[in-house]
């Protein structure tokens, strides 16, 4: 427990400092590094023996995808650029599935063979898990509100585990998924829904309650946060509890298949990145779709 807090009081200030403040590029380092031990830590779970020749290009694969979307989206927001913006993430993508099949092609045989298990888990651990990941980064360029959207995926996941776990622990009878998480519980469930409209309303009332300056000429002041309507927070903080909690069920089926406890080390008393930042991996991109409506609409 003790190595537990001391994780979360050292690295959630580091978390929020890069996140926020540091310039965009720096979340995209983080995001970078986030998401090659998370593919690393995937692969090692999951491949087996005949996938270890895969993880250097997993691994790889899964650094470039937010430095690929990073440009993208940079590109795209310069208003005064002359550059195409190019479709770096999709080039990355056929690239990789092209070397990876290559490579099983080429080892195919029955000892050395790459099992087509293995090359799907590349696949999920190489493309599908960062790119959900990087829409953390897509939050974090959204202009000047992006400092504070992307706090968003983890305002909701981590209230949402919070009050689920409290929940299920005061009030829990009813197995949710007794074979693939045995002490998680309806109950636990529905206090996880609780939870994530109660991270919208604080992430509202912190938001609304900041002021930025905004660096133009003439200088003018503009609030941190969105402006979301009450009905925003409310559909946000449902939609990305009950996407989060998917996404905890997800990795834990995984875990479970595999025999697996945790995905690594890396965070003393909490596991691995996927141990700890796997409901924020299914928020993330949930929250970023369902803000291109509301931004919209609300």
């Amino acid at each position: 427990m003790f190595k537990r807090v001391m994780v979360a009081v050292v690295g959630l200030p580091l978390l929020i400092l890069i996140l926020g403040w540091a310039p965009s590029w720096a979340t995209m380092v983080l995001t970078a590094g986030m998401c090659a031990i998370g593919a690393w830590e995937l692969m090692h779970a999951a491949a087996g023996e005949k996938g270890k020749p895969l993880i250097p290009l997993t691994v790889a694969a899964a650094a470039l995808v937010p430095v690929c979307v990073y440009l993208e989206e940079s590109i795209a927001n310069a208003a005064l650029t002359a550059l195409p913006v190019l479709p770096f993430t999709a080039l990355l993508g056929a690239v990789f599935v092209f070397v990876i099949f290559a490579l099983a092609i080429h080892r195919y045989d029955e000892e050395r063979g790459i099992p087509f298990a293995a090359v799907t888990c590349a696949v999920f651990a190489g493309l599908v898990f960062p790119l959900m990941l990087s829409c953390l980064l897509r939050l974090r360029l959204l202009g000047n509100l992006g400092p504070a959207l992307v706090f968003l995926p983890l305002a909701i996941s981590f209230g949402s585990d919070t009050f689920a776990l409290f929940a299920g622990m005061l009030c829990g009878k009813h197995k949710l998924a007794p074979k693939v998480s045995p002490k998680k519980t309806v109950e636990g469930a529905i206090g996880g829904l609780i939870g994530g409209v109660i991270g919208m309303t604080l992430f509202k009332l912190i938001a609304d309650s900041t002021v930025l300056s905004v660096d133009v000429y003439p200088p003018i002041e503009m609030a941190a946060g969105p402006q979301f309507s009450w009905a925003a927070v409310f559909v946000l903080g449902i939609i990305g509890s009950a996407i989060s909690q998917i996404g905890d069920l997800s990795f834990s089926v995984i875990k479970r298949e595999f025999g697996v406890k945790d995905y690594g080390h890396l965070l003393p008393g909490h596991g691995g990145i996927l141990d700890r930042f796997d409901s924020v991996t299914f928020a993330a991109p949930a929250v970023w779709l369902t803000l291109q409506v509301l931004l919209r609409w609300f």
